[in-house]
Parts: C-alpha cells; sequence; structure tokens
C-alpha cells in the first residue's frame, strides 16, 4: 500500500520535514518514491510547500494521505482530496 506522510529530517530540537509518497512497510527514513513538498514548522509563519498536482495524481491512484499531511493540506492548501479519490 502506497501512502502520503511526513518524513523527519534535521537536527535535534530543529526539525523540518518533507512530505513523500512512499510504501506504507518502509521504515520512516527509507526509500521513497517521491518527495512532493516540506513542511518547516521553525519559522514564523511556517514555511509550507507542495506539489498539488502530484497530490492528487498520488490520491487518484489509490493512495492514502496520513493525518498528520492531511492536517497540513486542510490547514496550508485548498485541496479537495475528496474529488482526487474517485
Amino acid at each position: 500500500m502506497v501512502v502520503v506522510r511526513l518524513q523527519r529530517r534535521g537536527t535535534k530540537k530543529a526539525p523540518h520535514h518533507r512530505i513523500v509518497v512512499t510504501d506504507r512497510t518502509r521504515a520512516q527514513r527509507g526509500r521513497v518514491l517521491e518527495t512532493i513538498g516540506f513542511y518547516d514548522p521553525s519559522f514564523e509563519p511556517p514555511k509550507f510547500s507542495l506539489d498539488e498536482s502530484r497530490l492528487v495524481f498520488w490520491v487518484s491512484s489509490g493512495a492514502q494521505v496520513s493525518e498528520a499531511v492531511n492536517a497540513l493540506v486542510k490547514r496550508f492548501k485548498k485541496v479537495s482530496l475528496a474529488s482526487a479519490k474517485s
């Protein structure tokens, strides 16, 4: 099963995250299929970038979006993931 999730990067007490598409059974820092964005909460306001067209592509291909990524998309972008699933 393919999943869109956050991959933690950075140093201790200074994390930033990549938004990646990977196989669910892979380790958190394991091999990824594609990196589609990033999230850096250390800035004010937090930096967030996402390739929305690739997210829609992966979701329409059957990938599941993690709760954390789903919350970030709702917070920062206006992409409708419900329409991409059909």
